[in-house]
């Protein structure tokens, strides 16, 4: 069996040491002698043995205080575009609250929130093609909002956030909230800069269908009431994740990852390797003619990244001779075109280089 590099945006490639060992457990796990999709959710077994130590290693990983819940939830990230407004804008008697629109995961999340009660568009990029983001000086922060909600990379559209906006941190009167689906456990960050994070599992976590949350406790207990039982985070925090069967296995799987980031040196590690992989794609591209990255270089994403060829037809040719050669998922978005390179923690620096080494290669038949 030959394994290809995949560079899909999510779900995305996953480290092959974990889906080894996952394999090898699979119908007998640790002696049980089924696997750990058929265990009860409540017994002993999972909640011991799979979730807590999930939650530890990691707190471990982003050095998380007990000043925070983590919670674990079965959904997608657009399930956070509901809950954050319906748990944290009644904060306020106003209900107002600032989002910053960078991108379409962003635009994505405001349209929602908009439903509860009123956005503030803070920062606006769409004025640039969503290629910079402009200075602090000029975001529109409302000086009462309920939070500030950013998403720190645009998986599309590949702009990203390299510092934490200084908007006052978890433990203030407006806390920052942060849609971390594609850069979570990347790099290192100061978790306590933030009231709520949040990211889906399908990209640096593990498989679809899981959310985690992390959550600073003294912002629980201000939904809505009209809120539904399961969009409320006290109802995770209070049974400790299991108010209704879990993501079982994604969270199995989940910890095998965080397990695996400990192994590989932590965040402070896999940062540096991640840097790297993206500075030598950007590389290719810029030292290039032929490719063309639209991001202004203080903003380009390390986790996705995307480039243009000179047309159209060139875009699609590449993608389907890369596909055929062992580099798939390589297609942008629908919404915008060209390439896109998801080059996530799972994906080895072997895979960025095999990438780059096709991509000389379709410029010297193309260019």
């Amino acid at each position: 069996m030959n394994r290809v590099y995949n560079f899909c945006a999510g779900p995305s490639t996953i480290a092959e040491a974990v889906l080894k060992r996952a394999q090898s457990e699979l119908l007998d796990w640790r002696g049980h002698g089924t696997s750990v999709m058929e265990i009860s959710h409540r017994g002993d077994i999972f909640i011991d043995d799979v979730l807590r130590p999930a939650e530890a290693n990691l707190r471990k990983l982003l050095n998380i205080s007990d000043d925070y819940e983590v919670l674990f939830i079965s959904a997608g990230t657009s399930h956070q575009f509901s809950m954050v407004p319906l748990n944290l804008l009644e904060r306020k008697k106003n209900q107002i609250a600032d989002y910053f629109y960078t991108g379409i995961w962003s635009g994505k999340a405001i349209k929602e929130a908009q439903r509860y009660g009123e956005i503030n568009i803070a920062l606006n990029c769409e004025d640039s093609q969503f290629s910079h983001i402009p200075c602090s000086t000029t975001w529109q922060l409302h000086p009462d909002a309920s939070y500030v909600h950013y998403t720190p990379n645009e998986t599309i559209g590949g702009l990203e956030f390299h510092e934490i906006p200084n908007v006052g941190n978890g433990d203030d009167n407006i806390p920052l909230v942060a849609d971390m689906s594609s850069t979570i456990l990347s790099r290192p960050i100061d978790v306590n800069r933030f009231g709520l994070i949040y990211a889906g599992a399908q990209k640096n976590i593990g498989p679809a269908g899981l959310t985690i949350v992390i959550v600073r406790k003294n912002l629980l207990g201000y939904a809505k009431s009209t809120t539904p039982n399961f969009y409320n985070y006290v109802t995770y925090a209070k049974q400790q994740s299991v108010a209704n069967t879990p993501a079982t296995f994604a969270i199995y799987l989940s910890g095998l990852v965080f397990e695996w980031l400990l192994d590989q040196g932590g965040l402070e590690n896999i940062g540096k390797i991640n840097s790297r992989k993206a500075q030598k794609l950007y590389a290719q591209i810029d030292n290039s003619g032929f490719y063309r990255n639209p991001i202004n270089i203080n903003y380009r994403s390390w986790m996705n990244v995307i480039f243009y060829l000179p047309t159209p037809e060139l875009d699609t040719l590449f993608a389907k001779e890369a596909h055929q050669a062992g580099l798939v998922n390589l297609k942008g978005h629908k919404a915008i075109g060209g390439i896109r390179a998801s080059i996530y923690n799972a994906m080895p620096e072997a895979g960025v280089e095999a990438l780059i080494g096709f991509m000389q290669d379709f410029e010297k038949q193309y260019g």
